[in-house]
């Protein structure tokens, strides 16, 4: 991943994805900076301010008002003078005289009147010059301002482009050493989003996958509509409608379908030890034992109800279901007195139970291969009656798997249990430890918290994914099981598409009936973009995505919580929680398991940690937080985050 782009992300057989996290690398850079305004850098244009120069000149004329006042009184002193010479009127030595000393006086007032101007002038000259130089600085000024606002405005366009542009959808997968996962909590479409896109996932890189649905809610409809437009055709068997064409189980040996049926009986009987477990295999192993190799359930049924002493056994030998010699050896199997009374009373409620069975692969056919293969519960059946089935699927697979050897590639073949908490704790820890020893892959989904399902949650090498918990003391153990100090985002998209997915329903339609269309050659391995042609225009989930995606805003906003109990009770449809232990404590993720963001221009198969440290490189590590203070300085306030709901 580290020599790959993030855009170019490739579809991995070895990863299990089980959602899409919500994240922005890089934040909003904002407005644009502003440009700068000559009047903002510099102020008002450097000039001579004439008002200035007026003042000047009037206290110049001021000053020089007396001076001009004598000079003229001489000059016209002088004047006098000398028309008092000429008339001959004065002698010539007083005119010689008069003239000297008035054209002296206003000779010296005319000068001091010229140096006076020439200062004045001198002065508008300085301040002339010096507004020139403070144009000269502010026009330097506002040119580098504006070569610094271009700078940043460059700047702010690479992250404005780099924000627009980057990815918001990141891909949610558990590590490599992970070999099961538990969903706890969540409604049938949170399941139904989260089945298909790990399902479809699986297929589209080469995996197998069986489903056993014990939801009673289709939620893998959207998962078949995708293997049959990859090319693949997915065998379906719909309970107890197909039960006939159910061959599961039927190559076990006798001891092991021995076992398979003993934990069958022990459905209605919750409270059942090993010992009496032990029991009911010992009178299932002596009964194969006579009936011989591939015994089928209505023989067995037929063998428990002679063993029992119900019924007539001459019509089982007129239906061929017991021979003669069967029948005889069949009633000396165990002594008499007390102890054949015990034999009786056991014999008959295994016959009672087993023969909800009675029908199993009566009509068997061979069927061609698939990769995806369904067994469903019918919802109009009872619910008992599905319990049994759903027990018996789960533990012939878990017999098939321990007799299977160990899958060079983990998770090649998955198994999902979706409604796993209808099923004991002892049937779940056997199908756990068989899917551990193959390396396949085992998805258990829980709708709620039971004490069964507690002591067994994220047990050994699991991620637990938790989904919306309706119920309070189940959102409490949940949160406690996280932590609340974790602070999760969360989309708009995410709470938008919630409302719309809780209408998602619909039934499955059999595929190995008598209606049945045949099945056709299995499908080539198809890329990422196949798989994203096939959610769009195959599932619900991208017919509805399409529509979401044309509002842009939802796209935009997000919120932040906690975790914390009454948020768990709120959590959007297809919410979900990754958690699991790593060296480094426990990580806790947010992911939205809507399978049509694998869609989305902005996605990539890449995970959120991947990317970072391929675009920002290795993050710096946190400094330590002082846990006695409640409030430490070093965390500063929190992010403001924009929360659509209160219009803020």
């Amino acid at each position: 991943m580290a020599d790959v782009h993030p855009e170019h992300a490739q579809l991995q057989a070895d990863r299990i994805y089980l959602g899409w996290q919500y994240a922005m690398l890089f934040p909003d850079p904002g407005p644009p900076p502003k440009r700068p305004s000559p009047v903002e850098i510099t102020g008002e244009p450097a000039q001579v301010d004439p008002a200035w120069v007026r003042r000047e000149r009037l206290q110049e004329d001021m000053l020089n008002r007396p001076l001009k006042i004598v000079g003229v009184f001489m000059g016209l002193l002088a004047l006098i003078i000398l028309g008092l010479g000429v008339a001959e009127i004065m002698a010539s030595s007083f005119v010689a005289v008069g003239l000297a000393v008035t054209g002296g006086i206003a000779a010296v007032c005319g000068y001091a009147v010229h140096q006076g101007e020439r200062a004045l002038r001198s002065r508008i000259r300085e301040r002339e010059a010096k507004a020139g130089r403070e144009r000269e600085q502010r026009e330097h000024d506002l040119a580098r301002a504006q070569q610094e606002h271009a700078a940043r405005y460059r700047e702010w366009a690479a992250k404005k482009e780099r924000y627009d542009k980057q990815l918001t959808w990141y891909a949610v997968a558990v590590p490599d050493e992970i070999d099961r996962i538990d969903v706890a909590g969540g409604t049938l479409p949170g399941w139904s989003a989260l089945i298909t896109l790990l399902g479809a996932t699986r297929l589209y890189t080469g995996g197998h996958l069986t489903v056993l649905d014990l939801s009673e809610g289709a939620i893998a409809k959207d998962l078949i509509e995708l293997a049959r437009r990859g090319g693949d055709d997915p065998l379906v068997w719909v309970l107890p409608t197909d039960l006939p064409r159910l061959d599961l189980g039927a190559t076990l040996p006798p001891e092991a379908f021995a076992d398979v049926l003993a934990h069958v009986v022990s459905v209605s009987e919750e409270h059942r030890t090993t010992r009496d477990l032990s029991f009911d295999n010992a009178i299932l192993e002596r009964v194969l034992e006579v009936l011989g190799e591939n015994a089928t359930i209505n023989q067995v049924t037929a063998a428990l109800r002679a063993l029992a002493q119900v019924g007539d056994p001459r019509d089982d030998l007129r239906y061929g279901l017991l021979t003669a010699t069967q029948l005889e050896r069949i009633g000396t199997l165990f002594g008499r007195g007390v102890t054949d009374r015990v034999v009786i009373e056991r014999a008959w409620a295994l016959e009672s139970q087993l023969r909800k069975l009675e029908t199993l692969g009566s009509e068997a056919v061979r069927l061609p291969p698939a990769r995806l293969r369904v067994v469903s519960m019918d919802r109009q059946a009872g619910v008992f009656g599905n319990r049994v089935l759903g027990t018996y699927v789960a533990t012939a697979l878990t017999h098939i798997l321990r007799r299977s050897p160990a899958s060079e590639r983990p998770w090649y073949h998955t198994i999902i249990v979706a409604g796993a908490d209808k099923l004991r704790g002892d049937v779940l820890d056997r199908l756990m430890d068989a899917c551990e020893t193959s390396q396949t892959g085992l998805v258990l989904t829980y709708r709620s918290l039971t004490p069964t399902v507690r002591e067994r949650l994220g047990r050994g090498h699991a991620a637990v994914a938790f989904m919306r918990l309706g119920n309070a003391e189940d959102a409490r153990v949940a949160s406690e099981h996280m932590g609340t100090e974790h602070r999760l985002e969360l989309a708009q998209l995410t709470e938008t598409m919630g409302p719309a997915a809780d209408g998602l329903n619909g039934s499955y339609t059999s595929t190995v009936g008598d209606d049945a269309v045949p099945a056709g050659p299995g499908g080539e391995d198809k890329g990422e973009d196949d798989l994203k042609e096939g959610i769009t225009e195959s599932t619900e989930w991208g017919r509805r995505a399409s529509k979401a995606m044309g509002e842009e805003r939802v796209l935009q906003r997000s919120r932040e919580f906690l975790i914390e109990p009454h948020q768990l009770q709120q959590l959007p449809t297809t919410s979900v929680i990754v958690t699991h232990a790593t060296a480094e404590g426990r990580q806790v993720r947010l992911a939205d398991a809507n399978p049509a963001i694998l869609t989305f221009p902005k996605t990539t198969l890449g995970e959120f940690e991947e990317v970072r440290r391929v675009m920002l490189g290795p993050a710096e590590p946190e400094p330590a937080l002082d846990r006695s203070d409640p409030f430490p300085a070093n965390l500063g306030p929190p992010p403001e985050r924009l929360d659509w709901r209160k219009g803020s």
